[in-house]
């Protein structure tokens, strides 16, 4: 498959820029890939497609306030510094973007805060993601935290929305995140509410859950046109025992496994023993699926409608099938759904 194969014309208005006033009635398109038949419904109506013994896997990881404003020193410019993850915790390390780059040097010092009260000093510019940071903070670790996170917010792409708000610090996060450390959430997971998880237990549907935590390389633009040479930024992946128990179970039984979301989909898929069962594992992955690829472990996959040549959307052809998922993307436009992760949503079954 080629980059330009998943490119086509997606205008800012098509992109949500708040979600829907409730989290499980965003619309849902249900794609059968056998037929290529497709159906409109609410996502709440999910479960009509689900019945006991079967598991939907989410991941539970949980954003953090990735995006900071700062000030250059002497200068005073207008800096925007974007923390990728810790690199170390006693020396306050962190792996950042920051914006715009160039004005940045080995030694700058940068200040965070009305009062500058957080400072950081950059201390390495070779990575390939950007730079490294070392915050200056006397305090004990749990008051840096503390004050770091409370002069951040929540990292919504700036494609979605220029302006964040606090309401995005609830709506940029789904209810049952639970392990911190993504830069972004895992937007199929957005759409459930606790009435929904309460109707899935009446139906004796399982829930599991995996964390995989997104970092930026999630949505780095693919920039080689044969897709074999895209290489995937590695991602911290951890799905436990009890977890891999009841997701093999549910195979084993002939249930369903639907993978919620892309990230649970690539999770799944990276490490699993040859008789198609998944393994406990925590460490990291860096799995990229496009067409054509064979599945091992899910059944079903909801997915958010994603942008052009993304690898979100390569991946969700690859499950759906590349005619049936481009064909389905052509039909969300010309019904005005909402693409993005405050957007709507699609079910493959």
């Amino acid at each position: 498959m080629k980059l330009s194969q998943f490119n086509f014309a997606l205008t800012k208005d098509q992109i949500a820029s708040e979600p829907p006033k409730w989290r499980d009635e965003c619309r849902l398109m249900v794609l059968d890939r056998n037929t290529g038949e497709i159906e409109h419904r609410i996502f709440k109506e999910i479960i009509d497609y689900f019945g006991k013994g079967d598991t939907f896997v989410l991941n539970d990881t949980k954003v953090f306030p990735a995006r900071l404003y700062g000030k250059k020193e002497k200068t005073g410019a207008d800096i925007e510094v974007f923390l990728l993850r810790e690199l170390n915790r006693e020396q306050r390390l962190w792996d950042v973007i920051v914006d715009p780059a160039r004005k940045i040097r080995i030694g700058n010092k940068l200040y965070f805060g009305e009062d500058e009260s957080l400072v950081a000093e950059v201390i390495d510019n070779t990575t390939s993601r950007g730079r490294t940071l070392r915050f200056l903070y006397d305090g004990t670790y749990e008051d840096f935290k503390d004050t770091l996170f409370s002069l951040g917010e929540p990292p919504v792409p700036k494609w979605v929305k220029e302006k964040v708000t606090e309401q995005d610090k609830e709506d940029y996060q789904t209810i049952f995140a639970a392990h911190e450390g993504a830069v972004a959430a895992p937007a199929a997971g957005l759409h459930f509410s606790r009435e929904l998880f309460n109707r899935m237990i009446l139906k004796d549907i399982n829930k599991a859950f995996i964390t995989l935590h997104m970092g930026i390389g999630h949505f780095r633009s693919v920039d080689v046109e044969d897709l074999s040479k895209h290489k995937m930024d590695s991602e911290r992946l951890i799905i436990g025992q009890e977890t891999a128990d009841l997701i093999n179970r549910t195979k084993i039984q002939k249930h369903k496994v639907l993978a919620v979301g892309v990230t649970v989909m690539r999770g799944l898929e990276a490490y699993y023993t040859t008789n198609d069962e998944v393994i406990a594992f925590d460490g990291w992955t860096n799995k990229f699926i496009f067409p054509p690829y064979r599945f091992a472990i899910p059944d079903a996959i909801v997915s958010n409608f994603h942008l052009p040549c993304s690898t979100m959307l390569m991946s969700v052809a690859a499950f759906g099938g590349y005619e049936n998922v481009m064909k389905a993307y052509r039909t969300a436009i010309g019904e005005g759904y909402r693409f993005g992760p405050y957007g709507d949503a699609l079910l493959i079954i």
